[in-house]
């Protein structure tokens, strides 16, 4: 039997908390949805969050976390570089990582991509309707053409990301803006996946469409293995040299 796929969300778990607004959407975290989604199909989910000790994002934690899911929001800047340090190692040795909504602001995505992930947003409740870009993409099993969010954050171009290794989703926005909004990219070993949708007072991780969208990429981001990089010695020819 095939082992399961251990999944564990990242959320900050702060606005839930501190703000009836987002607590009305969503009473048990923006993680339970999504976790919930996941163990419905077979995956085995752990949650953690900003105010456990180390972030709730151990060695120990990593070890046996295939694919880290992470959602951030207010406190980016007040993640521990010590524990950016241990994501960022782990990824490149393997782990698969899907960056959610503001996490382009985040630490860990920020170091893995080298760019700022600065963009232009507007929070009017509009209409998002997601492009597939690249049909027959493992992250878009199961979509049509397109999908569509009633309410949502608009995010906008331009967006300051490395070009993607596979654009798969493209958003169009009602007052008309378009974002790449579902980007893939390779670092190391790891498999890295950046979602958009999600902001906090918008039940969107209620939306099946969404939750599909993260449960694919949890499985393409799933790792062959995680090991070490190999470290860079001098190495002897393979053939033979006439020095």
């Amino acid at each position: 039997m095939t082992a399961a796929l251990r999944v564990t969300i990242w959320n900050e778990y702060r606005c839930e908390r501190e703000r009836e607004d987002v607590r009305a959407v969503y009473p048990h975290g923006m993680h339970q949805p999504i976790a919930d989604n996941l163990r419905q199909h077979g995956v085995a989910v752990r949650v953690a969050t900003f105010d456990e000790p180390e972030h709730g994002l151990s060695e120990a934690v990593l070890a046996e976390t295939d694919v880290l899911i992470w959602w951030g929001y207010t406190v980016h800047e007040e993640v521990a570089d010590a524990v950016v340090d241990r994501v960022q190692k782990r990824v490149l040795q393997g782990m698969g990582l899907i960056a959610l909504h503001s996490a382009h602001y985040s630490k860990i995505f920020r170091r893995l991509m080298g760019t700022s992930g600065s963009l232009n947003w507007r929070d009017v409740a509009e209409k998002e309707r997601l492009w597939v870009v690249a049909q027959g993409h493992p992250i878009v099993k199961g979509l049509g053409n397109y999908f569509e969010i009633p309410h949502s954050e608009a995010y906008c171009e331009p967006f300051d990301i490395p070009a993607p290794d596979e654009l798969v989703l493209v958003s169009w926005y009602a007052g008309g803006d378009i974002f790449r909004s579902g980007c893939c990219y390779r670092r190391g070993r790891g498999r890295v996946f950046y979602f958009s949708p999600g902001d906090q007072v918008y039940p969107i991780y209620f939306q099946a469409e969404v939750l599909q969208v993260i449960r694919n990429a949890a499985f393409w981001a799933a790792p062959d293995e995680i090991k070490p990089i190999e470290s860079l010695e001098r190495l002897p020819a393979l053939e033979d040299l006439d020095t």
